[in-house]
Formats: C-alpha cells, sequence, structure tokens
C-alpha cells in the first residue's frame, strides 16, 4: 500500500482484502453459466425511517427502473412471514428478525404503484390457516390498510391453498427439476405479470441461507405438500408445514405429480435445496430484493439456537435471483460458490449451485455486475 494513501483509501483495501481472503480458501465448483451478465445493487439502509424509500428507489433506478418492469401489469409479491404469528426472539417483533419487515413491503408496493403497475397482490402461504392473509396480517399486529393505501390496487392472497382461485395451476420446472418436474400452486403465481420475490437475509438450519429463492419454498400449499395433505387429493384446508418435503416421508396428493425419483436420499440437506432449485425455474423470480435492515443470525427463526438480532443494514435487488442472493452471500461474509462441507451449506447443497446448474442464473460475483454500494463496505458477517 502506497505511505501517501488516505484512512480511509487503507480502510476500504483492508475490508476488500479480508473479504477476499476466507472466499480463496474455500473449495468451489466452476460456474456453468453462459448467459448474459446480470446486474445486481446493493444499498445501505441503517433503519426503516426516512432512509428507506429513496434506498429502494435508487436500486431500482440502477436497476434500469421499476416502470419498465411494472407498467400496467400485476404484481405478484411473495413476502416471507415464516412460521406462527406468535414466534418470537425475545420481546423482539417478528419483522425485526425473521418477517419482511411491513415498512419494506410497504415502499415496494408503493413504488410498484408509482412506477404503473397496475394491480400488486401481496401473496404468502400463511401457517396452517386458508384464512385470508389480511386476518393473519392483524395476528402479526400489522395494519393491512398501511398497504392498501400504499398503491392504487392492492390485493392479498393466502397461498397456502386454493384461496380465490377455483382450482390449482401445474407449473413445469426446467430441465425436468432436480426432484420434482412440476408443482401444482395457487392460481395467483401464473395469474401475474411480474413475479417478486421480497426476502429477509437470513442464514437457514436446513438449506444454509435463505434469500430470494428460499423464500418460494413457502409457495408451494400446505393442501397438497404438506404432512397433512390429502392423500388422492388436496385437502381442504392446510394442517402443519412441509416436513415431508424436508424428510420424504410421503409424496404429494396424487392430483399433482409425484417425485422424479423416489430413492434419492430422504436428507433435508439435500433435498431443500433442490426442490427451491426447482421452484424457482417452474415460477421464475422477475425481481429479487432482499432486505436485511434488521435480521437474526443462526437460522431462520426463532426457533433456531442459538440465535441473536443482528442489524446488517442493507438491501439487496436484482433482476435474476441467483446473482442477486450471490451477492447477498458476500455480504454475508459467505462465498457464493461454496460447496457442500464449507459454510453456510456445512450440512447441505448449495441452492445456488443447483439453480445455476437448471439455469437460472449465475453465483460467480466475475459473472454478475455489481452497482450502487460496494460489497466491502456492505460486508456483515453473520459469522463474526
Amino acid at each position: 500500500m502506497p505511505m501517501n494513501c488516505t484512512r480511509r483509501q487503507w480502510l476500504a483495501a483492508a475490508a476488500g482484502t479480508v473479504l477476499a481472503r476466507p472466499f480463496a480458501q474455500v473449495a468451489s465448483a466452476a460456474s456453468p453459466w453462459t448467459g448474459p451478465m446480470p446486474r445486481v445493487a446493493i444499498a445501505k439502509c441503517p433503519d426503516y425511517g426516512s432512509e428507506l424509500l429513496p434506498a429502494l428507489q435508487r436500486m431500482f433506478d440502477q436497476l434500469g427502473g421499476l416502470e419498465r418492469l411494472v407498467k400496467g401489469k400485476t404484481v405478484g409479491i411473495k413476502v416471507n412471514l415464516t412460521g406462527d404469528t406468535g414466534y418470537r426472539l425475545g420481546h423482539l417483533p417478528a419483522e425485526d428478525t425473521h418477517y419482511t419487515h411491513p415498512r419494506v413491503i410497504a415502499a415496494t408496493v408503493h413504488l410498484m404503484g408509482r412506477a404503473g403497475a397496475q394491480r400488486v397482490r401481496l401473496l404468502e402461504s400463511c401457517w396452517s390457516t386458508s384464512g385470508p392473509f389480511e386476518e393473519f396480517m392483524l395476528q402479526a399486529n400489522w395494519e393491512p390498510r398501511d398497504f392498501l393505501s400504499a398503491a392504487p390496487r392492492v390485493e392479498f392472497e393466502n397461498t397456502n391453498g386454493l384461496g380465490g382461485g377455483k382450482k390449482y395451476i401445474r407449473m413445469p420446472a426446467l430441465k425436468g427439476g432436480h426432484v420434482f418436474r412440476a408443482f401444482d400452486l395457487n392460481h395467483s403465481y401464473r395469474d401475474c405479470d411480474v413475479f417478486v420475490s421480497l426476502a429477509k437475509m437470513k442464514e437457514h438450519a436446513t438449506a444454509g441461507v435463505t434469500l430470494s429463492m428460499k423464500n418460494c419454498f413457502g409457495i408451494t400449499p400446505v393442501t397438497i405438500y404438506g404432512e397433512s395433505a390429502g392423500v388422492d387429493e388436496p385437502s381442504a384446508e392446510p394442517h402443519g408445514g412441509r416436513g415431508m418435503m424436508h424428510s420424504g416421508s410421503r409424496q404429494p396428493s396424487k392430483s399433482a405429480l409425484a417425485e422424479n425419483d423416489p430413492k434419492t436420499p430422504r436428507d433435508g440437506g439435500y433435498r431443500v435445496p433442490r426442490i427451491v432449485a426447482d421452484l424457482v425455474s417452474a415460477r421464475p423470480i422477475d425481481l429479487a430484493i432482499v432486505e436485511g435492515v434488521r435480521s437474526m443470525n443462526g437460522g431462520e427463526g426463532p426457533w433456531v439456537r442459538p440465535s441473536r438480532a443482528i442489524r446488517p443494514g442493507v438491501l439487496v435487488a436484482g433482476t435474476n435471483c441467483v446473482a442477486t442472493d450471490a451477492v447477498c452471500m458476500a455480504v454475508m461474509g459467505f462465498d457464493p460458490m461454496a460447496v457442500r462441507g464449507t459454510a453456510p451449506f456445512e450440512k447441505c447443497d448449495s441452492t445456488l449451485q443447483l439453480a445455476e446448474e437448471l439455469g437460472v442464473g449465475p453465483r460467480d460475483l466475475k459473472r454478475i455486475e455489481l452497482v450502487g454500494t460496494p460489497v466491502r463496505e456492505a460486508l456483515f458477517r453473520y459469522r463474526g
């Protein structure tokens, strides 16, 4: 380092060195991606106050603007309200640890409306209920009217069952999928011109990380893909979770397609990353937004121990979900090229690698155009 450099220049160079060193030590597989270089935007955002809306707008502008993506269109936004509304990490509200924060959701909806979206539909498979999504929000101490007033036409859909649809729709995975060659889903995942995954930046006990792609594990209706799903036909009501997706203890309802090969490992670390990769190839994500203003480390929810609340103060967005999650991993202090056996995939396969194999997108930072805040300045090590 030249002796006449400023202290800021020295700190920036040191941060880059620290960031690069662990990546060089991780065994990784070569990237097969040969497509165009996607763009991913990073923004520092210390809190959910006045900085939030400008930070989101700046990122969307850096990606080419929301108007070209959503004007005159129906936008479906899958948020992350994982688990029951009663789960808390200490005494903190769920949105400060494991739920997508309502202010991020409302700000995104507002910007979609301002960009000319014809309709914005908020989607989530609410835990163990077919009741209205708005009711689930109220149980979480959220006010649904905050979202209704954010844009001209806002709707809600609980996608854990049929919801407002008359039948489930079938969406095929690319290349026949790793585990499932197609999924039967709520109509809202087809009845949108633009699909957005609005996720929380977290680790995951089974999949290593949960970002824009893992958020889509929750688009599968429990009436078909749950432990209590009907055997021949979907159950009328969703009960419990998706344990069978983790363990392979049973097949989906016979009305849906069974697994490609029921003799594959019945291990969650094998199955969950592959199912996630299949899902994002079947229902492509048009815009991935990952919120890490406040979050938690150690896992995906308060039920994972040990874990603690953290404040990374960062937002990441991109139009390719694999590339967006790769940048998120780098911001979290992980190597996006990591493979099974290395952090954060000590006990599982890499969802990024598996999705890349299906042709969804690249995970190699050298094949991604980074805009906005540099990774070294946004870096917040989840395992610091």
